[in-house]
């Protein structure tokens, strides 16, 4: 074996072996899993509770617009706190007597709310109401203030009030766009854009962890062999950039393996949780009435019908995504990003004694970083943009923000230009590395600066 490979298997072998790699291969997937699976459990669940309201109507015109469901129960109280001498309602006596009455909450329903005044409208509990109870009351509200104003306008105009809501019946309509993206021969394919966002989201910070986690990783290794001087023992055996190299492709192997187990195991972990804990779980009979944390919302809700329409085409455009293109040029952009910025990272490990010395030398290699995560957002929204296309292109910028524009498709010449540059950009990088790597190694107690790495670079051999 050739003297980098036994370099690389030591850098391997060590690593893989470390408690930290055992545990972050076994939490990465849980955690990955778990925000896949959550959701979908989440929605199943039902707050079922049962809940029993009263309500303060000062108009008198909402009782019967707030329907009981199986967990909700609404109970008018409001003859209780009128107080004839006043010609109003105490809601401070109301409010006091909630505490150790029967009741979850005290909905108080103003007169002005006939009006449809924001904010009018409260809803007193001793607990965080959730998000279901709330889109339930305000729903029958609203669908009562509606037809308020309908019988209103019907009287204006001259006509029936049933003839007002035929009219509106007939105009009112929900308009769904579909995209469907064209390729070069002129197929389509079902998209989503949506989708592509969440995709493009996802890759682009994972790069940007994977790069800096595992380049990291690198400047560490060095400056530990560094200080411990075990360094002075191996260059006597090997060149300084043999050693360097080996130990850019031994953390990068490093990388992989667990890049590979992370997708292995999280797709092993969300198949076995869906047989387990989804096996009675149907996406054609769900609907609003029962993923609302228990609260039947109102008969103008999607049918389960249109929730089932729903959920096809999202699942349609999810499998339509070209994931083998994806992860092949996930690959290829982790590695070269990687390689470029390890390079960087070496430079700043032989550079310095001790972690505390790296912080000057580590604003040139973040700020690209950063930009690429700052641009990866404006990437999302418009991926085809020239502020999207220069950082794409740009080698230390591209990694991430080319892996955005990936899921939205990208033309040909654009991968080819960001490929190449990238790997050009990596080759000269590990030779200006390797220059003063050499030198960085052996100095010790030194306080370097961008001048005497300067110089460092400039030595001959």
């Amino acid at each position: 074996m050739s003297k980098v490979g036994l370099i690389i298997k030591r850098e391997y072998s060590t690593r893989v072996k470390k408690k930290s790699f055992i545990i972050m291969t076994i939490i990465g997937p849980l955690l990955f899993a778990a925000m896949m699976i959550a959701p979908v459990i989440l929605m199943q669940l039902e707050d079922d509770e049962f809940k029993k309201i009263a309500i303060i109507d000062e108009s008198g015109m909402f009782q019967e617009s707030l329907k009981n469901t199986k967990y909700i129960e609404f109970n008018d109280v409001s003859a209780e706190y009128y107080d004839p001498a006043t010609v109003s309602y105490n809601i401070t006596l109301a409010k006091q007597k909630l505490k150790d009455s029967e009741y979850y909450a005290l909905l108080y329903i103003p007169h002005t709310a006939v009006q449809g005044v924001k904010g009018s409208v409260v809803l007193y509990s001793y607990q965080q109401p959730n998000v279901g109870l709330k889109m339930h009351i305000a729903n029958g509200i609203e669908k009562r203030i509606e037809d308020i104003k309908l019988s209103i306008k019907a009287g204006e105009l001259g006509i029936t009030e049933e003839e007002v809501t035929e009219i509106l019946n007939v105009v009112n309509t929900n308009i769904d766009i579909v995209t469907s993206t064209l390729d070069e021969d002129g197929g389509e394919k079902e998209s989503s854009t949506e989708v592509a966002m969440i995709i493009g989201y996802i890759c682009g910070f994972l790069i940007y962890m994977f790069v800096f986690m595992y380049g990291s990783q690198v400047m560490r290794g060095v400056i530990e062999e560094k200080t411990s001087r075990i360094i002075e023992v191996i260059v006597s055996s090997v060149k300084p950039f043999q050693l360097m190299m080996g130990k850019i492709i031994g953390v990068a192997l490093v990388g992989l393996t667990q890049f590979v187990l992370w997708v292995v195991l999280t797709i092993a972990i969300v198949t076995g949780a869906q047989s387990v804990l989804l096996k009675d779980y149907d996406t054609s009979k769900m609907s609003p009435q029962t993923v609302t944390l228990g609260s039947n919302l109102d008969e103008n809700m999607p049918t389960p019908d249109e929730e089932a329409m729903k959920f096809e085409e999202i699942f349609k455009a999810v499998f339509a995504v070209n994931y083998f293109q994806i992860i092949i040029l996930f690959l290829f952009y982790f590695i070269g990003g990687y390689l470029l910025y390890a390079a960087m990272f070496a430079i700043v490990g032989s550079a310095v004694d001790n972690e505390t010395d790296t912080q000057q030398f580590m604003l040139p290699i973040t700020i690209p970083l950063i930009l690429g995560i700052i641009v990866m957002v404006s990437a999302i929204n418009n991926p085809s943009g020239s502020l999207s296309y220069w950082f794409s292109i740009i080698p230390f910028t591209s990694p991430i923000v080319m892996m955005v524009r990936v899921p939205f498709g990208v033309p040909i010449i654009d991968l080819v230009i960001s490929m190449s540059l990238l790997v050009l950009t990596f080759i000269f990088m590990t030779w200006f590395a390797a220059k003063i790597y050499r030198v960085g190694i052996l100095m010790y107690g030194k306080k370097v600066n961008y001048k005497e790495l300067w110089k460092w670079f400039k030595y001959k051999n």
